[in-house]
């Protein structure tokens, strides 16, 4: 059975993408997350945007795109923010998320960095799955 991951595409007024540094890795992505079970869609976007980026707009600014392929074992279901100026700077975003530090155990946030992209940079910022996905959306 396929999972299904919900993110949102939160897109400022000069048309980038906020993206999350996926720590350990030297890839960025959108805040998303797996479909807990009772959960819609839309509040698993909400939910993870928040815990990736402290981010918590009102249910009635996101915009549903629908559910994508993504891989063999996953599937997208998207959504998309607009925020225009709100979020001149992103030094206030934090991620709240944590995971076991694979050495140290340690908790490790999911995100550690933040930045807005545009759409041409995307291929070498992001996965090449998720490059690819995102760059045959309108945003």
């Amino acid at each position: 059975m396929q999972q299904v991951s919900c993110g949102t595409l939160v897109v400022n007024s000069a048309r980038q993408l906020l993206l999350c540094h996926v720590t350990g890795t030297a890839s960025w992505d959108i805040p998303k997350g797996i479909l807990d079970a009772g959960e819609t869609p839309l509040q698993a976007a909400r939910r993870e945007l928040f815990e990736e980026a402290g981010l918590d707009f009102d249910a009635g600014r996101f915009e549903d795109l629908g559910e994508f392929s993504y891989r063999p074992d996953k599937r997208l279901h998207l959504f998309k923010v607009q925020a225009g100026d709100e979020l001149p700077s992103l030094a206030h975003l934090r991620c709240t998320s944590f995971f076991p530090h694979q050495r140290t155990g340690k908790p490790t946030p999911e995100a550690d960095g933040f930045r807005w992209a545009a759409r041409e940079e995307l291929s070498t910022l992001c996965w090449p799955r998720m490059a690819a996905r995102l760059l045959e959306m309108e945003w």
